[in-house]
This record gives C-alpha cells, structure tokens and sequence, in this order.
C-alpha cells in the first residue's frame, strides 16, 4: 500500500429502487456544460454527422474541452462490437462503413482551427483490418486540410494483428495510444473481448516498430484491483516501453455497467503517480476526472520538454 494517511474508503450504496445514489466526494463533481464554445462544437458535430468519445462515452470533462474547443473524433461509427463492462458506447454489430468520414473529421478540425487532436474508434472486430485503414485515411487527412495540427491516435488492438498496427503507424501520428484499463485479473470481467497480453504486445511492437513515435496507455481505478496489482500493471506497461501513461477514476455509466466498488482519493492518485515516475515513465497523468484524452496536448508537450 502507499505511504500516505489511512484514507477512508467511500462506497457507493447498492441501487436498488426509491435509495439515493451515494454522493460523489467534491473532488469528482464538475460544472454542466453550456457554455457558447461547448454549443458551437456541439451543433458542429451534429452538422458533420461525426461521433465523439466525449459524448458517446459520457465523459465527465466535456464541458471544460469543448469549452476550449478540443475534442476526441470517435471514428467508424457508434456501435461497438464489443461489450466492455465499463464503457457506455452502444454494442452490436455494425452496418456500414463510411469512407468518406476521414474527410468530415479533417474538415471539422480544419473549421476548428485545431491544434492537437486524438483520433479514436469503436471496435469493429467485424473488419479484415479492424479499421486500420480508416485511421490512417483520417490521419493522411487531417495532414493534407491541417498541416500544423498534431495527431494522437487512440487505438482498438486490432485483434492482435500486426499488419494492422502497421498501417495505423505508417499513416505517421504524433501520439499512439492504447488503452490498458484495468489489471489482468480483472480483464475477463471488464473486456471479455480484450486480452491484457495483447494490449502488452500491441504497446511493445508498436514501440519496436516505430521508436520514434511516443506510446502512450490509460488505467481506470475502482474495479475492485488491489494495489499490489496496479503496481505489477504500471511495471509491466514500463517493460513494454509505454512513455506516458494516465490514470483515472472508473464512474459506472449507468445501472447496468460494471459497479463501481470504491473511490480511490486523490492523495492515492499522488501516489501513483510518484510510483509511475520512479519507473522511468516520460509523462503521467493521474487523478480522479483524468481520462486519457483529458489534456492530451499537454501531455504529449510534456513529454516532448522531458526529452530535451
């Protein structure tokens, strides 16, 4: 356990019919979104026929990063064919494929005048390439409508295929993330169609296959992991040469998703934290409202200032 103050443990109440929801603790309660920047990106999106992660995955930073007008692109749909027991994306099985959406994403980030986006994707397990080649269309351009705009994509594993990882890396983004989530014990509960050994492999030979290009992986907290685990996770992401890495607090999405068995406090993000810089990574990002594409552009900066 961490060397910090015994910390108490605040847990929900089973929800059960006429019984309140637990309150967040203040640390997790943000301003509802409304502000003229979050309406104008808002109505943008719907114009476009373009899908966030911000708003498919209820996150809770969307009022502060539409705000500033920055936003993660959600890419081959809203239907996911896989059933994650923590993530609000609707599941089943697609019914289409849109070539023509890298277009649509790179002429809303040209609109925008963006500076740095994050790319990402439901996953679509029923695709030979898993969607590579649409990454790499909306990567190519966003480059072609946007030079200066620095790209990060958050990517599915592709079900392990390398060629795919391949293509997606060819395309030339700033940032490649993949998205670890949760311990190995826990996968087969929170991704039954996910393996904690291939999100490892996809994050070392993406590394392998282009070391000049930063890896970048996220953890939710709250699963019910033990902290001993976490550690043994955050070690074995290091091994696999992961550079920055986020850390943030699982928020049940609704009554049917995976409970939520605590809330870690933020002195226990602090702590993390320091363990996760102790083991050589470039960049971490750890607190109780980070998600992954929370800030990105500064962690990639941030990074970047590290390496000299």
């Amino acid at each position: 356990m961490p060397s910090v103050a015994p910390l108490r443990i605040i847990r929900p109440r089973d929800i059960r019919p006429g019984i309140p929801r637990e309150p967040k603790p203040a640390w997790l309660k943000v301003r509802a979104p409304g502000s003229p920047n979050y309406l104008r990106l808002k109505g943008l999106m719907k114009q476009l026929r373009l899908n966030t992660v911000c708003e498919e995955a209820r996150c809770p930073n969307i009022g502060e990063c539409w705000n500033h007008g920055t936003a993660t692109f959600m890419i081959l749909g809203d239907v996911c064919t896989r059933a994650c027991g923590y993530c609000a994306v609707p599941h089943g099985m697609p019914t289409e494929l849109d070539t023509a959406e890298p277009g649509r994403v790179a002429h809303a980030i040209a609109t925008m005048a963006l500076q740095y986006v994050v790319i990402t994707s439901v996953d679509r397990d029923d695709l030979s390439d898993g969607g590579a080649e649409i990454f790499a269309n909306t990567i190519r351009a966003v480059r072609a409508s946007r030079p200066e705009c620095r790209v990060e994509v958050l990517i599915p594993d592709f079900q392990g295929l390398e060629a795919s990882l391949r293509t997606v890396l060819d395309a030339g983004p700033d940032v490649l993330n993949h998205n670890t989530e949760t311990v190995p014990r826990l996968y087969r509960l929170a991704r039954p169609g996910g393996r904690y050994s291939r999100a490892l492999e996809l994050l070392d030979r993406a590394r392998a296959i282009a070391p000049h290009i930063p890896t970048k992986t996220g953890l939710i907290v709250g699963l019910g992991e033990e902290w001993d685990e976490l550690v043994q996770t955050l070690n074995d992401l290091r091994s696999s040469g992961v550079q920055i890495l986020t850390i943030g607090q699982y928020l049940r999405p609704t009554e049917s998703h995976l409970r939520m068995v605590r809330y870690y406090h933020p002195d226990e993000f602090a702590e993390l934290k320091r363990i996760a810089l102790d083991l050589g990574f470039g960049h971490v990002e750890s607190g109780p409202l980070v998600r992954s594409s929370y800030h990105a552009h500064e962690q990639a900066d941030a990074l970047a200032a590290a390496r000299g």
